[in-house]
């Protein structure tokens, strides 16, 4: 049952799918949760409409981890974890159905993704289970399981240059692990089965002939030794990759998976070599092409100030002169990309967040204006605004931008917290001693070791005279 885009569903749910994104749009996000789970129920391989259910359970429930979950736990969802786990032994759909119901409530739960992700996989749903898999190894970033079948499902969906880091990484961290060495070896095989003709002969087409000129490699992935070495890996899959060059030339994808290999190498200038070639076939027109330019770029200057000599008498000014270096690149290049994609309010939000790293209050305030657009990104831009309105003296008005950000965050979660403890920063600052304690009381009920709160209120009740 393969996912299935909007024009192969049916007229009467594509319907109800509009209704819920205008629904989202309006902000009447029960609504639309609503719409959309009742869109899957009946079209449950709708990709896009699972996209979309997330990211509003998302805005709904908050991105960040809830702090309050952080002390109560996930006990409530308990029960519907254990309903969906006996589903998935013979009713996948069922699964899913359920673990979208945790969803609604917890979108960052761990085991919910991980029971929606496998369900998926049994149903051929590829795209569904790599959506889940990535949030949920946003959140356990260092779960062996999760890397793994998220790099097999990318592969899966031909998403080979995400799947090849996951692996390199996951190697890296596990030199000795033969699970992952054996999932490099599929990878790779995988990838002669596909391009060497198996694929076609098994579906009918083709014929032996056109998988003969593989045979010495696939010889070869038989031989290879158990004990698969990162470094050995990488060299082979850059070797196939840059055959692959030779025989298909206008094909681009190669281009991104040789220069990831090289990035996750930390051989930074063959990266950005592979990635100007890239750059330059596509005509410069791919905003994330550019800004992952950009983040090679910067890895480049932070290996350089890692491989300094603290002995070298010159090591000092040689770190100031990288440092500034590395600054004004990062400013002219974000800068450029502003200019150049001037809608993209992600990289507007992205050029604050440095001018407000470089001091640049003014100019940062601007571009935070700006982002505020950005639905994704409001809070955030609304926080960061908040902190430069403080930077300048203007308490007030920082004071009612985290009050109105406040506004539209009922969702207790970490980025809650921080707006509630600027804003009572602020009112410390504007004398108003009281509303201040207010906000750092509720913090303290919930996370008594976040920042200095634990400090302020157990000086104002052992000290209330000078509060």
């Amino acid at each position: 049952m393969p996912e299935k885009s909007i024009s192969e569903i049916p007229q009467k749910d594509r319907e109800l799918f509009e209704k819920g994104t205008s629904a989202l749009q309006r902000k009447n996000l029960d609504y639309a949760i609503a719409l959309f789970y009742q869109v899957l129920q009946n079209e449950p391989a709708f990709y896009k409409c699972r996209v979309s259910l997330r990211a509003t359970q998302r805005e709904k429930v908050g991105s960040g981890t809830s702090f309050f979950k952080k002390v109560l736990g996930t006990a409530s969802n308990s029960p519907l974890i254990a309903k969906a786990q006996l589903a998935l032994r013979n009713n996948p759909i069922e699964a899913i159905a359920v673990a979208e119901q945790i969803l609604n409530t917890d979108p960052n739960n761990v085991s919910a993704h991980k029971i929606l992700a496998e369900a998926a996989l049994e149903l051929d749903f590829p795209q569904t289970a790599v959506l889940s898999l990535e949030i949920a190894l946003r959140q356990s970033p260092k779960d062996k399981d999760i890397a793994l079948k998220l790099g097999n499902a990318l592969t899966r969906t031909g998403q080979e240059a995400k799947a090849v880091s996951i692996f390199i990484k996951l190697q890296e961290a596990n030199p000795n692990d033969m699970e992952i060495a054996q999932a490099l070896k599929n990878f790779s095989a995988q990838r002669t089965l596909s391009e060497g003709g198996y694929k076609k002969l098994t579906e009918g087409k083709g014929s032996f002939r056109d998988i003969l000129k593989n045979e010495d490699e696939s010889l070869l992935l038989e031989q290879e030794n158990r004990q698969v070495k990162t470094v050995e890996v990488a060299d082979k899959l850059v070797a196939e990759y840059e055959a692959q060059i030779q025989r298909e030339p206008d094909n681009l994808k190669p281009y991104r998976l040789i220069a990831e290999i090289y990035a996750n190498k930390k051989d930074f200038d063959q990266a950005l070599e592979y990635y100007g070639k890239l750059e330059a076939r596509e005509g410069g027109t791919d905003p994330s092409l550019d800004q992952r330019i950009i983040e090679i770029t910067l890895k480049r200057f932070e290996l350089a100030l890692s491989e300094l000599n603290q002995s070298d008498p010159d090591c000092a000014s040689k770190r100031e002169r990288i440092i500034t270096d590395r600054d004004t690149y990062r400013l002219t290049e974000i800068k450029q990309l502003a200019e150049k994609y001037p809608t993209d309010l992600q990289i507007r939000f992205d050029l604050g967040k440095l001018y407000f790293e470089l001091g640049k209050t003014t100019e940062a305030i601007q571009e935070f204006q700006k982002a505020q657009n950005n639905p994704h990104r409001r809070i955030a831009a609304m926080c960061h605004l908040g902190q430069c309105f403080s930077r300048r003296g203007m308490d007030d008005l920082a004071a009612r931008t985290f009050q109105n950000a406040l506004k539209e965050k009922p969702e207790a979660d970490d980025e809650k917290m921080e707006l509630t403890y600027r804003l009572g920063c602020v009112l410390e600052k504007l004398g108003k001693a009281e509303d201040a304690m207010e906000q750092f009381k509720q913090i303290y009920e919930v996370d008594i070791g976040y920042r200095d709160v634990a400090a302020r209120v157990d000086n104002y009740y052992l000290n209330p005279s000078q509060t």
